[in-house]
């Protein structure tokens, strides 16, 4: 499919070279937060929805196991012991064909003596994989497992990425709290100010009515931070898999800016995006996808009691109703499926990457202009305060101002955490910490994978 030579947003942007630039591993680490540091630690470990993934990509590896067992024989050992009696009363007729009056049979050949019976079977049967069909499911159930596996690293980076977002998030609220409670302060002094000039009467009651107001109001908002603030705090401890009670995290109201993110080509996405290596190796395992029997040796070795069969066979349909292309007519559809999922896979990454670009440049500019508005809002409310006090203005006045400016503010403190936000959402685009180079290979994904390893 075609690949665009240079993303659209790019203009502004350093082009990584070489690649060592880039993000490698824990990804988290150039935002130069400890906090956000210790806490994506524990995603990879304690998330209960990344544990199923994982699970899923070993049960993938499993059937990598079981389809390869196909290439050898398979050998089955039966024991059996058996003891008997036959019944006295049991007749049978005699040699000669006789039998009597009444049409029972006469007795014979029966000592009503108790008898064993011992057996010892050796059943080998081997399917000689003729026209490759073994082969095939094999290398089918690889590339299965490799998919399985950036679907793990996919998952995994999601989770991350969606921690980093609710932390920052989390932050924009505490300075969204913070300025809240100062403005809440310099709002009752302002209510103290406008009683004192009611008591001497250059102020009227509905000033003061006014200034109760706003201080309420103002005060309401900073408690209504603290509803979405928890639900943030109870989603990140749920991304480490702890339960929301028993975490909690201090306010520390957001300062960071967002970091530089070296920004690669289009094309090196095909190397970056697990989900586009987890794509690819799913057209591949689209794309993949007579014997010899024989019996013997029973009770107890001895020569004259062995007993053995062979019977090589070899079949061919020569009718099946339109079976077989029909399968095969499903199995190309299912194949032109997964490379339109793939191409769909890779342009939704192309998108991401232009999105969060385009968000981060304008999100940039849109800052220093918003920063400008709240300069200009503070300088009027000072303004205006003072005319106030000179009596030269009315209290309507100073309550505008200060509601612009406080609007304002928190519109600005909103921007840097967009900012934040759309910074992580730009790595994840760009595959975070994460290369093709890390997919296990097809050796890899067909042995057993060690469980004490795992743990670790």
């Amino acid at each position: 499919m075609f690949v665009p030579d240079a993303f659209k947003e790019l203009d502004g942007w350093k082009v990584a070279r070489p690649q060592d630039a880039l993000a490698r591993g824990p990804w988290w680490g150039i935002f130069g937060d400890s906090q956000l540091n210790a806490l994506e630690d524990r995603v990879s470990i304690s998330n209960q929805n990344l544990a199923v993934v994982e699970a899923q990509y070993r049960e993938a590896r499993a059937l990598v196991r079981e389809a390869r067992a196909a290439y050898f024989p398979t050998v089955t050992l039966g024991l059996g012991y058996t003891r008997f009696r036959q019944s006295t009363t049991v007749t049978q007729r005699s040699a000669s064909g006789s039998s009597t009056s009444s049409g029972t049979s006469s007795v014979g050949g029966s000592s009503g003596q108790p008898q064993s019976d011992f057996m010892l079977g050796l059943d080998f049967s081997w399917e000689l994989d003729v026209w490759g069909r073994i082969r095939r499911t094999v290398e089918s159930n690889r590339a299965s497992a490799q998919a399985s596996a950036g679907d793990v690293e996919a998952a995994r980076l999601s989770f991350q990425a969606e921690l980093a977002q609710d932390y920052f998030q989390l932050r924009t609220l505490d300075a969204q709290k913070q300025l809240l409670d100062e403005t809440v302060s310099d709002f009752q002094k302002f209510l103290r100010l406008t009683q004192d000039r009611f008591a001497n009467g250059v102020a009227s009651q509905a000033d003061v009515v006014q200034a109760q107001t706003q201080l309420k109001t103002t005060q309401a908002q900073a408690i209504d931070v603290g509803v979405q603030r928890a639900q943030l705090e109870h989603a990140i401890a749920l991304l480490m898999g702890q339960a929301p009670e028993t975490f909690s995290l201090p306010a520390v109201p957001l300062a960071a800016t967002p970091p530089a993110i070296p920004i690669g080509v289009p094309s090196e996405l095909l190397e970056r995006r697990p989900d586009i290596s987890a794509a690819e190796r799913r057209v591949a395992a689209a794309n993949a996808s007579s014997g010899l029997e024989s019996s013997s040796l029973a009770k107890w070795f001895t020569a004259a009691s062995h007993f053995w069969s062979v019977g090589p066979g070899i079949s061919q349909t020569v009718f099946d109703g339109g079976l077989r292309r029909a399968q095969t007519d499903a199995a190309r559809a299912a194949y032109d499926g997964t490379v339109a999922t793939y191409r769909q896979t890779v342009l939704s990454a192309f998108q991401g990457a232009e999105d969060n670009l385009a968000a981060l440049r304008i999100l940039e500019e849109e800052n220093g202009v918003q920063d400008g508005a709240v300069k200009a809002a503070q300088d009027s409310v000072r303004l205006t305060t003072d005319q106030y006090k000179a009596g030269t203005v009315s209290y309507l006045n100073v309550i505008t101002v200060q509601t612009i400016a406080l609007n304002d503010e928190v519109t600005a403190i909103q921007i840097r955490g967009r900012r934040m936000a759309a910074a992580v959402l730009l790595v994840q685009a760009l595959g975070g910490g994460w290369t093709a180079a890390e997919l296990p290979s097809p050796a890899d994904v067909t042995r057993r994978e060690d469980p004490a390893a795992r743990a670790q």
